[in-house]
């Protein structure tokens, strides 16, 4: 790893860490709010790549575990975990990983810009969104006692902003990776 990666990984890290400044907004929902944190997975996904992304979000995972409150909301500390927010907050690692391989394996190989950006949606779509959840849902069934479904149905709440979220982290990340091309080589 080189001095560049570890720069990029913490300046995602950093960029994660500030937009949870913005205060999180509580629907009552099985305590999990709404924040603009998963917007900064998705672009440290879709602009670092799968690794670095995935590490990006790690060490945001391991500066709250270690009790910085780094968290929307100034949450911080083990107890995050356990709790009902526990899910998302891991699935993001996984979740950077995977919009990070898709946008490198999808949005690569198309030659007009329409397209490279409709990739890169697509990705932060699956990886932000689909992947996220996929961790998030069980984990607050489990910590809250909601059956399966009933924790799948208050997702759906979150849906909605969270593809607002992809879009906008799809967008910006293929201007940024055309304008400033950090791939590895």
């Amino acid at each position: 790893m080189e001095t560049k990666d570890v720069v990029l990984i913490a300046l995602f890290c950093a960029i994660i860490v500030v937009l949870g400044l913005v205060p999180p907004v509580d629907l009552g929902v099985a305590g999990v709010p709404i924040t603009l944190q998963t917007l900064g997975v998705m672009l440290a996904g879709a602009v670092l790549g799968p690794v670095r992304g995935a590490l990006a979000c790690a060490l945001v995972v391991l500066l709250t575990i270690a009790g910085l409150p780094v968290l929307a909301g100034g949450r911080g500390g083990f107890g995050v975990v356990p709790g009902p927010t526990g899910g998302y907050l891991l699935g993001w690692i996984p979740g950077a990983f995977v919009t990070g391989l898709l946008v490198t394996v999808l949005a690569t190989r198309p030659r007009s810009r329409p397209a490279r950006q409709a990739a890169t949606v697509v990705a932060c779509l699956v990886g932000g969104i689909l992947v996220v959840y996929a961790l998030g849902v069980p984990w607050t069934s489990v910590s809250t006692g909601l059956s399966l479904r009933q924790s799948t149905v208050t997702a759906l709440y979150f849906l909605p902003g969270d593809a607002f979220k992809a879009v906008v982290a799809g967008l910006v990340a293929q201007n940024v990776r055309q304008a400033y091309p950090i791939e590895r080589r």
